[in-house]
C-alpha cells in the first residue's frame, strides 16, 4: 500500500499542469494495482513491481505528450526523469549524491553567506529553500542551487547599505525578473552572451572576493566596511602590521589540505577534512599555546532567542518572516516604499542577470558530464520561484552552482531528488549540529572562499584568451573585468550586457554587405544582357548593415538600365534596412535604372510590401528566382532598345 500511494503521489505532483490526464493515468494505475493486491500473493506482488512502473512510464509519457504546448513547462527536468523511469535504484543513487553535495555546500553556504555581509545561518536557509524549490520546478536534472560566490561583490554592497532587509527585498525582486525571463522565453538569447563577457565578469569577482578574505585569513579588521575594490586594498595594507599568526596558521593549514588532498583522493570531501581538522587544531593549540586565539563563527556572530543572546546560529528551521520586518540598515525594520524599491532596482537588476547567466551556464555544465538536456526557460521560471520564495524564509539570492552541480553528477545523481536531498541534509544539520558549526574557524572558512575564487578565475584560462582572441573580444573580457574590479557589479552588468549586444551588431555588420557578380553566376546558364548588373545582398539587413550593404549600390554606373538585386541571402530585415533599401531605389529611379529584387524570403518580403513597396513597371519588380529576374531583365533591356530606335 504505501508503495502504490508513493508513485500515485508522484505522478500526480508531476503532472500537476495536466490534471486530467495525468490524474486518468493515476485512475487507471489504482486499478490495476487493486486487481493485483486481489488476484496475487504478497511474494507475486514484489515481482509484479518492476511491471507497475514500466506500465505507469509508458502511461506518464503519454499523458505527458497529451498535455497542451506551454510556453514554459515548470518542473521540465523533474518530469523527464520520471517519464525516463525512477525505481529504486535510481532513489539510492540521489540520495547518496545530495549527501555528498550537502557535506561539501554545508560550510560553503556559511562563508558565502558572511562574505555577503549577513550572518551564516542565512546562507544555509538559502540552499534549503531554494535549493528544493528550483530542483523541484527547474529544467535541469541535475543542477543544484544555493548561494554563490558569483552573488559575493553584488549581495555585499546592498546588505551594506540597506541591512538585511534591503538585501531580501532585492532578493524577491530579481525573483520576479527571472520569472518575467523565462516567461518571456529568453533563456536561450542569455545563453549566447559572449564568452568574453562572462570570462571578464567571473575573473573580477574571484579577485574581489579573495581581497574580501584576506582579513579573515590573516585575522586583520579594516576601519571602515568599503564596497569598493582600491579602498578595501589600502584599508587591508594598513592593517597588515596588526596581522595575527594564529589566524595565518590556522589559514595556511586550511589551504594545504583544500589544494593537497583532492589530488591524493576525492572519496572524502576535502573542504569536510580541511574544516573539521582547522577546527580540530585552532581548540589544540588554544589549549596548549598561551595566548593563541582565532575568532570563529561563535565568537563572531550571535542570536537572540527568547530575549537572550546566544552565540552561533540558531538551532531552529528557516521560519516564515516579511523582508522588510527583518533589521534594515539601522538595525530596525524597514518600511517598503516606491521610492526604496527604485532604489534597490538596479542592484535587482544585476543580482538577476548575474543569477541568469550562471545558472544556465551551470546547466550546461551538468550537461556535459551528465549526457542530459534542460531546458533553459524553465530553468529561469525556477529560479525565479526559489529567489522569490527564499527571503520569505530569510535567504538571500541563489542560483545554479557550477561546483556543487559538478559535485552531484560525479556522485551519481539521476535527478532533481538528488538537491532535494542535499537541502533536507542542510535541514537537518542546521537542527543537529548548529552548535558544533560555531567552532568553525573564520581563518579556515576564508581560506575555502579564497580556493572558490582561484577556481572561478580560471586565471590560466583568462591570460590565454587574451593572448589568442581577436584584439576586440580581448579588450571586453578586460573592460568588464576592470568595471568589476573597480566598480561595482551593478555597472559591471550593465556594461557587459551593452557590450555583447555591440559586439553582436559588430559580427552581423561584418557578414553583411552587398558585392557585384562580375562573374557568371552559378545559376544563371548565359551571361547577363549588357545593360544589366547584378548585386548580391548577404547577412541581415539591420540598422548596424544596412548602410554599409546599401552604399555599394550608389556606385552604380549611368550605363546600366536595369539592377538585380539578389536577396536570397539576406534572412531579416528591420526599419533601417528597409529605410536604406528604399532610398536606394529612389536614387536608382532617379537615374531612370529599374531594379528587380529576387529571391526575397518571407520575413523581408512581409516587412517591404507592407511598406507600399510594391511592383511598378520600369521601376521595380519582384522574382522569386534569379533566372526569372535574369529573364525579366533582358525582356525590359529589349523593350529599352525597340523603343528608343522606333
Amino acid at each position: 500500500m504505501p508503495r502504490r500511494c508513493r508513485i500515485a503521489s508522484l505522478a500526480r505532483r508531476a503532472g500537476s499542469d495536466g490534471a486530467m490526464a495525468a490524474g486518468a493515468t493515476v485512475r487507471n494505475l489504482h486499478g490495476v494495482l487493486t486487481l493485483t493486491d486481489a488476484l496475487r500473493a504478497p511474494s507475486e506482488l514484489l515481482d509484479e513491481s518492476e511491471i507497475v512502473l514500466r506500465r505507469l512510464q509508458k502511461r506518464y509519457a503519454a499523458a505527458v505528450d497529451a498535455l497542451p504546448a506551454l510556453r514554459v513547462r515548470p518542473a521540465h527536468a523533474l518530469r523527464e526523469a520520471l517519464a525516463a523511469g525512477y525505481g529504486l535504484a535510481q532513489l539510492r543513487a540521489d540520495v547518496l549524491a545530495g549527501l555528498v553535495v550537502g557535506i561539501v555546500a554545508l560550510p560553503l553556504a556559511m562563508a558565502l553567506a558572511i562574505a555577503s555581509g549577513v550572518p551564516p545561518q542565512h546562507g544555509l536557509y538559502t540552499a534549503i529553500v531554494a535549493g528544493a524549490v528550483v530542483a523541484l520546478l527547474g529544467g535541469s536534472r541535475t543542477q543544484v542551487s544555493g548561494p554563490t560566490a558569483a552573488f559575493v561583490v553584488v549581495l555585499a554592497p546592498v546588505a551594506t547599505r540597506f541591512g538585511l532587509s534591503g538585501l531580501l527585498l532585492a532578493t524577491m525582486m530579481a525573483g520576479a525578473i527571472l520569472v518575467g525571463l523565462g516567461v518571456a522565453r529568453l533563456g536561450r538569447l542569455i545563453e549566447f552572451i559572449p564568452y568574453p563577457v562572462t570570462a571578464g565578469f567571473t575573473a573580477g569577482i574571484a579577485a574581489v572576493i579573495a581581497v574580501m578574505q584576506l582579513p579573515d585569513l590573516l585575522g586583520v579588521r579594516a576601519a571602515a566596511s568599503s564596497a569598493h575594490f582600491g579602498e578595501r586594498v589600502q584599508q587591508l595594507a594598513t592593517a597588515l602590521p596588526d596581522a595575527r599568526g594564529s589566524s595565518a596558521l590556522i589559514g595556511a593549514w586550511t589551504l594545504g589540505v583544500l589544494l593537497c588532498l583532492p589530488r591524493l583522493t576525492r572519496r572524502v570531501p576535502a573542504p569536510l577534512v580541511a574544516l573539521v581538522s582547522a577546527a580540530l587544531l585552532a581548540w589544540l593549540f588554544a589549549r596548549v599555546v598561551p595566548g593563541f586565539a582565532v575568532d570563529t563563527i561563535a565568537t563572531r556572530f550571535s542570536y537572540e532567542l527568547d530575549g537572550v543572546q546566544h552565540a552561533g546560529i540558531p538551532r531552529s528551521a528557516p521560519a516564515w518572516a516579511w523582508p522588510w520586518s527583518l533589521p534594515g540598515a539601522g538595525g530596525a525594520p524597514m518600511a517598503p516604499s516606491l521610492g526604496l524599491l527604485r532604489e534597490l532596482l538596479p542592484s535587482a537588476f544585476a543580482i538577476a542577470m548575474l543569477g541568469a547567466i550562471e545558472s544556465l551556464l551551470s546547466a550546461v555544465v551538468a550537461d556535459g558530464m551528465a549526457g542530459t538536456k534542460h531546458d533553459p526557460d524553465a530553468e529561469l521560471v525556477a529560479q525565479g520561484v526559489g529567489n522569490i520564495l527564499a527571503p520569505l524564509f530569510g535567504g538571500i539570492a541563489a542560483t545554479g552552482a557550477i561546483a556543487r552541480t559538478a559535485t552531484n553528477v560525479r556522485a551519481g545523481a539521476r535527478s532533481p531528488v538528488a538537491a532535494v536531498v542535499h537541502a533536507l541534509f542542510l535541514l537537518g544539520a542546521v537542527l543537529v549540529l548548529a552548535p558544533a558549526v560555531g567552532w568553525l574557524p573564520m581563518p579556515a572558512l576564508a581560506a575555502l572562499l579564497l580556493t572558490v575564487a582561484w577556481n572561478m578565475s580560471d586565471a590560466r584560462h583568462f591570460a590565454h584568451v587574451l593572448r589568442v582572441a581577436p584584439k576586440s573580444d580581448a579588450l571586453v573580457q578586460l573592460t568588464c573585468f576592470t568595471l568589476t574590479v573597480l566598480f561595482d557589479m551593478v555597472l559591471a552588468v550593465s556594461v557587459g550586457v551593452v557590450l555583447a549586444a555591440l559586439l553582436f551588431m559588430r559580427r552581423m555588420a561584418e557578414i553583411s554587405g552587398a558585392r557585384l557578380v562580375d562573374e557568371q553566376h552559378p545559376q544563371l546558364r548565359e551571361p547577363l544582357p549588357a545593360g544589366v548588373v547584378l548585386y548580391q545582398i548577404a547577412g541581415p539587413l539591420f540598422f548596424g548593415a544596412a548602410q554599409k550593404a546599401m552604399s555599394s549600390l550608389d556606385a552604380i554606373a549611368g550605363a546600366h538600365s536595369v539592377v538585380i538585386l539578389d536577396m536570397s541571402a539576406v534572412p531579416v530585415m528591420d526599419a533601417t534596412g528597409l529605410v536604406n533599401l528604399e532610398s536606394s531605389v529612389a536614387r536608382l529611379r532617379a537615374r531612370r535604372v529599374s531594379v528587380i529584387l529576387a529571391a526575397v524570403q518571407p520575413q523581408p518580403e512581409r516587412v517591404l510590401r507592407r511598406a507600399g513597396m510594391v511592383e511598378e513597371p520600369g521601376v521595380l519588380a519582384y522574382r522569386s528566382d534569379l533566372p526569372a529576374a535574369a529573364a525579366l531583365a533582358g525582356d525590359q533591356v529589349r523593350a529599352a532598345r525597340a523603343e528608343r530606335t522606333a
